[in-house]
């Protein structure tokens, strides 16, 4: 299903690819966890081992062409996948435990690995639904979320919101992840139809119908913002994002910088990348402008990123949220 010139694009980055349509890679956290120089803001802020976090996508295809996106937009593909061509969830877990292992393994070889660390981050306990393309995609998204759940993993899924129905469905089927993300770049709908450039008809309705539904959902919520100078981190654009967070109501506000790298750096250069410091005042006053007792929790300065909740208490996943 993925186009010849996406594959050998994928693979040329070290990606691996598995089935039909799904992806695994190891992120640049992992790796440095497995050298001991530092972990992710996951692990700060929810408590997810860096090393035993895989990352994964169901689904290499998207709506959107965003502009900030790290990844190969330029030869992706907006389509939908057929549940006749569908790959079952089972396979495709285990085919990530596979494929990622294959990929961690050059790492034996280095001796600044923590081996212990290695052998562990063989066996993943986590799955970040997060690496390429729109998971809600994927048509048996429920069923592979409560496959990681039968076996003991926790799940988060990072969403851009145009798909409303399915939320709703994973919903009914009790087939929620462990936290469910939602992507937030823009406050309005000129900035929204602007940065995102979506294939999908009447986007911005369906984005904000996902976050009136955010709030009813029974799961960890987080919204995730990526904020560029000059183009959506001004004291007007937090006013609007309030206006929108306060529809979702959610457990947690990610607020990080973009970064510069990968294909992104085709469209919009260093200078557009906020410093930590900045980045840490836009949230101050994102909170303020919420309100309802959010307030600035935690923050990782070396992924420029800073957390906004109404409570530390709730930061660290407990065995009965899987």
């Amino acid at each position: 299903m993925l186009s010849k010139r996406l594959k050998e694009t994928l693979k040329k980055q070290h990606y691996g690819i598995v089935g039909k349509h799904s992806l695994v890679d190891v992120c640049e956290w992992t790796k440095n966890s497995l050298r001991g120089r530092g972990e992710c803001y996951k692990q700060k802020f929810y408590g997810i081992k860096s090393h035993r976090c895989c990352e994964v996508s169901p689904s290499a295809f998207c709506q959107n062409k965003c502009i900030h996106c790290w990844r190969a937009i330029e030869l992706s593909e907006n389509r939908k996948i057929s549940l006749k061509e569908c790959d079952n969830p089972g396979d495709l877990i285990d085919g990530f435990v596979k494929e990622r292992k294959k990929l961690l393994i050059g790492f034996n070889g280095n001796p600044n690995t923590e081996k212990s660390k290695l052998r562990e981050a063989f066996e993943p306990e986590h799955f970040a639904i997060s690496l390429i393309g729109e998971p809600t995609l994927y048509p048996k998204l429920g069923e592979m979320i409560k496959e990681l759940r039968k076996r003991k993993k926790t799940s988060f899924i990072v969403t851009n919101g145009l798909q409303p129905e399915v939320l709703k469905k994973l919903s009914k089927q009790k087939a929620l992840p462990t936290q469910l993300y939602v992507s937030m770049n823009a406050g309005n709908k000129e900035l929204y139809d602007k940065w995102h450039r979506s294939y999908e008809k009447n986007a911005w309705k369906k984005y904000n119908k996902t976050l009136k539904l955010l709030r009813k959902l029974k799961t960890r919520k987080v919204i995730r913002m990526t904020i560029v100078k000059d183009l959506n981190m001004a004291n007007k654009d937090a006013k609007e994002f309030a206006v929108l967070i306060k529809k979702a109501m959610p457990d947690f506000v990610e607020v990080k910088s973009f970064m510069s790298v990968g294909y992104a750096r085709q469209r919009m250069g260093y200078e557009k990348m906020p410093s930590y410091r900045e980045i840490k005042d836009f949230a101050k006053v994102l909170a303020k402008e919420i309100g309802n007792k959010y307030k600035v929790l935690n923050e990782h300065v070396g992924s420029r990123i800073v957390l906004i909740g109404k409570s530390k208490y709730r930061m660290k996943i407990k065995k009965k949220e899987i």
